[in-house]
């Protein structure tokens, strides 16, 4: 059996940019993507916490450093600057693999600086 798991996340990015012209993805700058293991053309699964919205598109580079988070294209209409964003991707693993594996956590502020990097997300309490 397969299952699909977390592989890493962005947790908390912030919108830059919302290109509704450009060419549909997201762009994300070069480092983020590197620490959290993102690659360019990857889906992604983007879920925007100041709207509610949530999407499905892929990975492009944006220029290392510039801490730019674009959305593109049509899903430009689902987020804009400055709001707040999950971005997710999935794997496909066995279950002995799953049993194993640990997510890539990347937590970001506002400016889209790495706060911390985690591999687990602690219980939620009552």
């Amino acid at each position: 059996m397969q299952l699909s798991l977390l592989k890493c996340k962005l947790h908390r990015a912030c919108v830059t940019h919302a290109e509704l012209d450009y060419e549909g993805s997201c762009a994300i700058d070069e480092d983020l993507m590197r620490r959290a293991g993102i690659r360019e053309y990857e889906q992604l699964h983007i879920y925007n916490i100041t709207n509610g919205e949530r999407f499905t598109t892929y990975a492009i580079r944006a220029e290392a450093g510039s801490k730019i988070i674009s959305i593109n294209g049509a899903a430009a209409h689902k987020a804009q600057p400055a709001d707040r964003v999950i971005i997710c991707c999935y794997a496909s693993m066995s279950e002995q693999e799953a049993a194993v594996f640990k997510p890539t956590l990347v937590y970001c502020n506002e400016r889209n600086e790495v706060t911390g990097i985690g591999e687990a997300i602690p219980a939620q309490a009552a």
